[in-house]
């Protein structure tokens, strides 16, 4: 039994090396499929937390505002200290801002109907940026685009 065992091990032979550069090919093909999908799939991911972001602001500052009638707007670094918001997330929340528009570093959220949200350009991915101009809610839901089909000109999303 011993040298029959013996005999079909010496029989046995390793990986030629076509068959070595098979296998490395194939991976290849592989992975020059995968890394740009995974890519995109990355900055899709970046793009709808922005998004998230901004949803998350306008029911904080809705209940900001439910709390103070009086007020017309507020800012993300308000909502956070007076603690409406755990974290801004993306959202832009130093520099200045007017009672009317964001100012450079702010994000702003107005007390109209429907409540809406202003922001700076916010960088998501390299050099993509997303801006939110008076958006709301809905507009921030309702947008189609995705972060890997947006230019280095960035988006807007508006009501």
């Amino acid at each position: 039994m011993k040298k029959f065992i013996q005999n079909k091990l010496k029989e046995q032979k390793g990986l030629t090396l076509i068959e070595l550069l098979a296998v490395i090919v194939i991976l290849a093909i592989i992975a020059a499929i995968a890394i740009p999908a995974i890519g995109n799939i990355i900055e899709n991911s970046r793009y709808s937390a922005v998004k998230s972001d901004a949803t998350n602001g306008i029911s904080a500052a809705n209940i900001y505002f439910t709390e103070n009638p009086d007020k017309t707007t507020v800012t993300a670094t308000l909502l956070v200290s007076d603690g409406y918001l755990d974290s801004a997330g993306e959202l832009p929340v130093s520099g200045s801002a007017t009672a009317t528009t964001a100012g450079t570093g702010v994000t702003l959220f107005k007390n109209v109907n429907p409540m809406s949200i202003s922001t700076p350009a916010i960088n998501f991915s390299g050099n993509k940026n997303i801006t939110f101009t008076n958006a709301t809610v809905n507009g921030i839901n309702d947008d189609p685009e995705k972060g890997s089909e947006i230019d280095a000109d960035g988006h807007t999303i508006s009501q």
